[in-house]
């Protein structure tokens, strides 16, 4: 992979490794992996820096002012990667980078194509902040040793609703980077209509119609394997009991918060997501819905679990759960020590946010802007569908098959007025 068109190695001609995958781009666990490591963006003299160091060792790299230009644009497009001992808040410097250029549908076909100049990017083929892409282009990176620990990082910022779901395209120009991005699940070439394309690039999938595949926040059947992360939605008085289970062991128990404030009276306005690893009954989290926006809330994971990724599931199968009903805006209240982890997801402490104290805990308001789903819930969508349960649109309910039976009981019979 490179910020610059030289073909150091054409990959077309590499043969695909026997060995297995490694790792898979979806799994990679930012808190195991990364534990030592920040990111952040950088700006001004720090962008010099890191790409001057850089072009020592990856000749051809493009230049900083063209990264400058770039990251005026959207400038989602670098982040610095820092060992966790050495970073300074105050002083941020970085040791290593990622790059990655959201791309809009010109830009995506111009890559497909093998056209798109990646040491001088036009920026009307990028999106911008606010954009959504069509596909996000690997630009370069430069994570040597253990800076490598960093990169989860930096894909985790692409895992927002904004980008979420778009394909992530690479070109590996060194049997290191070719190495490098089969390890992580991406594939060489483009399938389309049965033939492969685009033999110079990799693609790692994240593409998927949410209504035509199972979702995130319905991906529970009752029984899963050992150790599977699954979600459903709560929908009987046996589910409840899980989440009181879970919350008390969570909230009462170990943050000693008084057993009314946590069981508010909200719980019987709310839809409540459980999660499971496995079959086990491990993390919940609660969402309410006001006229223009939904409130996330009350996530909590047992002690036991939170060495798996279910808390992060959870928080975006909450979100999705909140695009497919047609919210935009998602709002919460953080406790200020997780302010990073609700950040992870795009949430946000915005101006004139109010800081509150309640359960003896100091909390901080947040919110997070993001699209409605493509195929949101509202007038106008088949009337069948939205009668069915909640968080299950995606397939036909019982009361469609109840419209297959014969009308028996007409509404109007002849001679009432």
């Amino acid at each position: 992979m490179s910020m610059h068109d030289h073909k150091v190695t054409r990959t077309a001609n590499l043969t695909r490794s026997s060995q297995p995958t490694a790792h898979f781009l979806g799994n990679l666990d930012p808190q195991r992996l990364a534990k030592r490591h920040v990111i952040f963006s950088p700006t001004g003299s720090q962008i010099g820096e890191l790409i001057d160091r850089a072009r020592q060792e990856l000749p051809g790299l493009t230049t900083a002012d063209i990264v400058h230009r770039v990251m005026s644009h959207n400038p989602d497009v670098l982040w610095a990667i820092a060992r966790r001992s050495r970073f300074s808040a105050s002083n941020p410097k970085g040791e290593g980078f990622v790059a990655m250029l959201p791309l809009n549908a010109a830009g995506l076909e111009q890559l497909l194509q093998g056209t798109f100049d990646a040491s001088n990017p036009d920026l009307n083929l990028l999106t911008t902040q606010s954009e959504k892409p069509a596909g996000i282009y690997i630009w370069a990176i430069h994570a040597l040793g253990r800076l490598a620990g960093g990169v989860p990082l930096a894909f985790e910022r692409i895992c927002t609703p904004l980008y979420r779901n778009v394909d992530l395209y690479a070109r590996a120009v060194t049997i290191d980077g070719h190495r490098f991005l089969e390890a992580l699940g991406f594939q060489q070439g483009i399938a389309q209509q049965g033939k492969t394309v685009a033999p110079h690039l990799h693609v790692y999938k994240r593409s998927s119609d949410v209504l035509q595949s199972t979702p995130l926040y319905d991906s529970y059947r009752g029984s899963s394997s050992e150790k599977r992360l699954t979600i459903a939605v709560a929908r009987t008085m046996e589910d409840l009991a899980r989440i009181i289970t879970i919350r008390s062991a969570v909230y009462v128990g170990e943050q000693t918060c008084p057993y009314d404030e946590e069981f508010d009276g909200n719980d019987l306005s709310a839809t409540h997501l459980v999660g499971y690893v496995g079959n086990e009954p491990a993390g919940c989290v609660r969402i309410r819905y006001f006229a223009d926006f939904a409130k996330v809330e009350r996530l909590a994971v047992r002690h036991e679990f939170r060495n798996t990724r279910l808390s992060f599931q959870l928080v975006r199968a909450a979100i999705d759960l909140c695009r497919i009903k047609g919210y935009c805006r998602l709002y919460g209240h953080a406790q200020k020590r997780l302010v990073p982890f609700w950040s992870r997801f795009g949430f946000k402490v915005f101006e004139g946010a109010q800081e509150l104290v309640f359960s003896d805990f100091d909390y901080v308001e947040m919110t997070l802007d993001t699209t409605r789903h493509p195929q949101a819930i509202s007038i106008g969508t088949d009337p069948y569908t939205i009668i069915r349960p909640e968080g299950r649109w995606h397939s036909p309910g019982v009361l469609e098959r109840s419209s297959h039976r014969a009308v028996t009981r007409p509404s109007i019979r002849e001679g009432t007025v």
